[in-house]
């Protein structure tokens, strides 16, 4: 499927951060540096990150930024901060992501918010991109909460399949700092590249068309709807600020509005 590919420029693409990743004591303090540059965020459900106040503190600060809301599941993982891989049988799976799902959508709606997304976090992120099961479980549970949220993932042949077999819509993400192979899917024991310049550069090779660098040297075509930014990169503003400069952000749904004609 990733030979069907061709370049082609990008000219809309979603710019996504996550909120409310602090629990208790354990405080994020520069999360929210990102928010005024995104056009969507991904608000934890209190599984790897998130307690009560904090998702609530998020809700209203992406209310009142304007920016569109999503999900942010993950393994119940508190103290590895949902890093630490688990093997769980599909229909626990399902039930941790519809869980996680339900008690955000429901406190949203509290401040008249919908959340349109939900984006796996850590370790479930990366099974999910691996591990095609995984993935399809992630969908199943997320299409039971709602046939109409997005379900936002490492892009790739995997996550293209799983959303026209489970007939749900899905975002394909992209790093600028990751690592990529030659069939565009992430090198997760690279580490990441944390050189503003590098990943503008990227940022633009992939506008133009559609491709990122990989790890042969060479250039991969990939598909590409979101860039997700992550706080944990010490020049994660200076990269998202710049990145601002080249293209306005359009949140995901917005775009598929576009394309259908319900909006110019």
């Amino acid at each position: 499927m990733q030979n069907e590919l061709v370049k082609k420029s990008i000219k809309n693409i979603d710019f996504n951060c996550d909120l409310a990743q602090s629990f208790g004591i354990y405080k994020n303090s520069s999360e929210s540096r990102l928010l005024d540059y995104v056009s969507s965020v991904n608000i934890s459900c209190g599984f790897h990150a998130g307690d009560p106040l904090t998702i609530k503190e998020a809700l209203l600060n992406a209310k009142e930024k304007n920016v569109v809301v999503g999900a942010h599941i993950g393994y119940d993982d508190i103290q590895g901060f949902g890093y630490r891989r688990m093997d769980l049988a599909p229909d626990e799976l399902e039930a941790l992501v519809m869980y996680q799902v339900g008690a955000i959508m429901t406190f949203a709606k509290a401040y008249n918010m919908e959340i349109e997304h939900v984006r796996p976090h850590g370790a479930m992120y990366r099974q999910a991109a691996e591990d095609i099961e995984v993935s399809r479980t992630i969908a199943k549970g997320i299409k039971k909460c709602s046939k109409w949220l997005v379900y936002y993932g490492a892009t790739g042949d995997k996550l293209a399949q799983v959303g026209e077999e489970e007939n749900i819509q899905v975002a394909h993400e992209v790093h600028l700092e990751k690592i990529y192979d030659t069939e565009g899917n992430i090198n997760f024991t690279a580490r990441d590249l944390e050189n503003t310049q590098i990943s503008i550069q990227r940022l633009k090779e992939l506008l133009q068309n559609s491709q990122v660098t990989n790890s042969e040297g060479g250039k991969t075509v990939v598909r590409a709807d979101s860039i997700h930014f992550s706080n944990k990169l010490s020049n994660a503003k200076e990269l998202i600020m710049q990145a601002r400069e080249i293209v306005e952000p359009l949140p995901y749904n917005y775009m598929n509005a576009q394309k259908s004609g319900w909006v110019e």
